[in-house]
C-alpha cells in the first residue's frame, strides 16, 4: 500500500536517494545531470512543498509543488526505478492536481527535458499539453499544462 504524506526533515536522505535513483539513468541521454538532481530538498521540505509516497520499504517517490503565476507548478515528480509500474507517479500527479484544485487554481503546469520523450508522452496521456519550449540554465525544456475543473465543476 502506498501512503502519500507531507515530507519531514527526517526524509531528506531518502528523498535525495530517490531523486538520484530516478534521474541518474537520464544523464547519458541529456549529457549532464538533470536539474532536479541539484535542487535543495531541505529547503523544499522546510517550505512544505514536498510530498512523499511511502511503501513498507520506505520512500518510493516524491512530488515538489510550487504555487507560481496563478497556477500550480509541478516542479518535480520522481519515482524510484524499482517502484515503477505501481501507479505511484500517477498517484503523485493526481495528488498535485487535487492540491491545485483545493487552492482554487485552474491549471497545473510542469516541465521536462525535451530528450525525456517518454515523460512527454506520459504527461500527454494524463491530459497535459505542450504550451512552450525554452532553453533554461542550459536545459532544453518542454513546458506542459493541464486545465483543471474546479471540484464538482466543468472547465
Amino acid at each position: 500500500m502506498t501512503v502519500l504524506r507531507p515530507a519531514e526533515a527526517g526524509d531528506l536522505a531518502a528523498i535525495e536517494a530517490c531523486v538520484e535513483a530516478a534521474y541518474r539513468p537520464w544523464v547519458a541521454r541529456i549529457g549532464r545531470e538533470p536539474g532536479p538532481m541539484a535542487d535543495d530538498y531541505a529547503a523544499a521540505i522546510a517550505a512544505g512543498r514536498v510530498t512523499v509516497a511511502v511503501l513498507a520499504s520506505g520512500v518510493a517517490g516524491l512530488l515538489v509543488l510550487v504555487r507560481k503565476d496563478g497556477e500550480m507548478l509541478l516542479d518535480n515528480v520522481a519515482v524510484r526505478p524499482e517502484a515503477a509500474g505501481r501507479g505511484i507517479g500517477r498517484a503523485l500527479i493526481a495528488h498535485a492536481e487535487g492540491a491545485a484544485r483545493a487552492a482554487g487554481l485552474g491549471a497545473i503546469s510542469l516541465y521536462t527535458n525535451a530528450r525525456m520523450v517518454e515523460n512527454v508522452a506520459f504527461y500527454e496521456r494524463l491530459g497535459y499539453r505542450v504550451f512552450d519550449r525554452r532553453v533554461e540554465r542550459g536545459f532544453d525544456r518542454i513546458y506542459m499544462r493541464k486545465w483543471l475543473a474546479p471540484p464538482g465543476g466543468k472547465i
